[in-house]
């Protein structure tokens, strides 16, 4: 991933509440016929190794998990993000020098990608993913809810990933590079927005 130095994420606090703040994650795989990529809610327990290991699981119908991959796998997480128009900058007042932006933060994990069909190893994944996204729920739904051999059916169509962290590359690109005035109008105007996302972001900017 492409980091200046001022937008570089070195804090690992700051890299793990990115991680798990991100619902959603993408995996990607370099291979033979080229990148392979999916979309997938994915978990990190940092109780293994020294970075932690990501765990999730794909469809068993997805060829990504029988493609040998080249090298270690990517797993994309990403935080908000806003558009930043330059409308908010004092500077376009001064000189008018000024074009639009993006503020996102970003952390690329790297790991050797492990895809298994043990029913146990997969139960356990399933049930960790479930219990950390209904957790918050008034009444969360369970794993166990459901008939025995229905989830037992359901796991024989998935497949279980499992990547260790070897490396993290962390991304937070809000405004550091501009003066004080120009962030302090960019903050102002994401907080004024009707989107959650532009809002979280002007929380972020210092």
């Amino acid at each position: 991933m492409y980091t200046p130095p001022a937008f570089r994420d070195d804090d690992k606090d700051s890299l793990i509440a990115t991680i798990r703040a991100a619902r959603l994650a993408n995996l990607v795989t370099a291979t033979a016929d080229g990148p392979l990529a999916t979309p997938l809610p994915l978990f990190l327990d940092e109780t293994e190794g020294e970075h932690g290991v990501i765990h999730g699981h794909l469809a068993k119908a997805n060829p990504q998990w029988r493609v040998p991959a080249i090298g270690d796998g990517l797993a994309i997480f990403m935080g908000p993000d806003a558009y930043v128009t330059p409308a908010w900058y004092a500077t376009k007042q001064e000189t008018g020098k000024v074009v639009p932006t993006w503020n996102y933060a970003a952390v690329h994990a790297y790991g050797p990608v492990e895809f298994f069909e043990d029913a146990d190893r997969l139960l356990e994944v399933v049930t960790r993913l479930t219990n950390l996204h209904e957790g918050a729920r008034a009444a969360p739904w369970a794993v166990s809810d459901a008939p025995p051999d229905f989830i037992q059916s359901q796991l024989r169509g998935i497949v279980g990933l499992r990547m260790p962290v070897v490396r993290l590359e962390g991304k937070r690109k809000m405004s550091q590079n501009r003066n004080a005035a120009d962030r302090a109008g960019v903050a102002s105007g994401l907080a004024a927005s009707e989107r959650p996302s532009d809002r979280e972001v002007a929380a972020l900017i210092s």
